[in-house]
C-alpha cells in the first residue's frame, strides 16, 4: 500500500496543518537532537557500517539480549517484508484490522493467507495449519489491546507458529506488554519495535526486530547492505543515550484521549474504546471519512486518517492521534459545523 498510509503530510506542500493521521508522540522535544545531527552532518560523506552494527550493539545492551537476536532495519516496516521474504509461500493468519503492510508483504511473497477478525476471542483461532501469526499490539488503527498474559498463552498453546507481534505503539501504553528477552524463552516468537514513535522522528526510518539467533540469520540473509543511513544510525545511538531528554508525558495524554472521545460521541459519532492514544471513529450512515478529511483539510488544515482502507472497515471509518488541547477545540468545532 505504497499510498495508502495516513500521513499524508508531504502533500502539503510546506505548509503548516493539525496532524492527527500520524501516531507518534506530537510534543517530543527534538531540538537538542537537531544540533546533534547539524555537528555530524559530515556522517554523510562515508558510507555506514553494512548492518547498523554499532547501533544493534547498543539496542541489544540497553534490552539486555545477545546482539545475535537483534537486526536493525530501515523502519519497523522493512522488518515485516524481511520477515515475509525470509520464509516465503508460507502459510499467514493475520489479525484485522490492522497495519495493511503485513498483508501486503505476505501477497508478495505468496503466503497463502487467512483473516481473523480481531472482536472475536483469539483462543477460537485455529492455528495448527499456520506458519505464521501476525499481531500489532496495542493495535493500530482501533488501539485495541490484548494482555500480555493472554498473548502468552496463545504463543505457548501453538509451537508450530511463529507470532510476529508488532510492538511499535508500545510506549503509548501504561501497562506491561511483552519484554524483548521473552524472545529467549519463546523460539516461536518474533517482536518488532520502533525509535521512531516516541522520539517524533517518522522520517527517519528507524525500526528493529528481535528473535532467535536461528531466525535473525534467516532473515538478515535478506537485508540490504547499508539499508540503515549514517544519520538514522547516529540518531538512535543519540536517543539511547540521552534517555531523559524524551520523558512522556503519557498520562497527561491519555487523559485528554479520553475526553476528546467523549466529545467526538456528543457530536453523533461512534467512538471505539482504545487503551492507547490514538482510537477509530465512525460516522453514521450516509457520512463518508473522505469528505470529512477533505473539508478538515480544506477548512482548517487538519489532517486525519481515513481509515476506509483498513480491511473489515467501510468508508464511514477514520482513526485520530490526540493533539494538544487548543488544537483538539479546533478539530472539534470543525467536525461540529461539518456534521450540521
Amino acid at each position: 500500500m505504497l499510498f495508502g498510509h495516513g500521513d499524508d503530510y508531504y502533500r502539503s506542500a510546506g505548509e503548516r496543518l493539525i496532524n492527527y493521521s500520524s501516531n507518534v508522540w506530537y510534543g517530543a522535544e527534538i531540538e537538542p537532537l537537531k544540533a546533534y545531527l547539524a555537528a555530524n552532518i559530515d556522517r554523510i560523506t562515508r558510507y555506514p557500517e553494512p548492518d547498523a552494527g554499532s547501533l544493534k550493539r547498543m539496542l541489544a545492551e540497553a534490552h539486555q539480549l545477545a546482539p545475535d537476536r537483534l537486526l536493525v532495519t530501515n523502519g519497523s516496516i522493512t522488518a515485516f517484508y524481511l520477515i515475509a521474504q525470509a520464509w516465503q509461500k508460507s502459510r499467514s493468519l493475520i489479525v484485522v484490522p490492522s497495519f495493511a503492510e503485513y498483508e501486503d508483504a505476505c501477497r508478495l511473497y505468496q503466503h497463502t493467507l487467512t483473516f481473523f477478525p480481531n472482536q472475536q476471542d483469539l483462543s477460537c483461532m485455529d492455528l495448527s495449519q499456520q506458519d505464521f501469526c501476525w499481531i500489532c499490539n496495542p493495535n493500530n488503527p482501533d488501539g485495541r489491546l490484548i494482555t500480555r498474559e493472554r498473548l502468552l498463552d496463545l504463543i505457548e498453546r501453538n509451537p508450530q507458529t511463529t507470532f510476529v507481534i508488532d510492538q511499535v505503539y508500545a510506549d503509548f501504553y501504561p501497562g506491561y506488554l511483552l519484554d524483548l528477552k521473552e524472545v529467549e524463552t519463546h523460539p516461536n516468537l518474533i517482536i518488532v519495535q520502533s525509535i521512531s514513535k516516541l522520539h517524533k522522528i517518522p522520517g527517519m526510518r528507524i525500526g528493529y526486530l528481535v528473535a532467535s539467533p536461528e531466525m535473525i540469520r534467516q532473515i538478515a540473509a535478506y537485508l540490504i547492505p547499508w539499508s540503515v543511513n549514517a544519520l538514522a544510525i547516529e540518531v538512535g545511538k543519540y536517543i539511547l543515550q540521552h534517555p531523559e531528554q524524551f520523558v512522556l508525558p503519557l498520562e497527561q495524554w491519555l487523559n485528554e484521549t479520553h475526553r476528546l472521545q467523549e466529545q467526538i460521541r456528543s457530536l453523533g459519532i461512534e467512538s471505539y474504546p482504545s487503551a492507547v492514544t490514538f482510537f477509530l471513529n465512525r460516522l453514521p450512515e450516509g457520512r463518508k471519512a473522505s469528505q470529512l478529511k477533505d473539508y478538515l483539510l480544506k477548512e482548517k488544515r487538519i489532517l486525519i486518517r481515513d481509515a476506509s482502507n483498513f480491511r473489515t472497515l467501510d468508508e464511514r471509518y477514520f482513526r485520530l492521534s490526540t493533539q494538544r488541547p487548543e488544537e483538539n477545540e479546533v478539530l472539534l468545532e470543525a467536525i461540529r459545523n461539518w456534521t450540521k
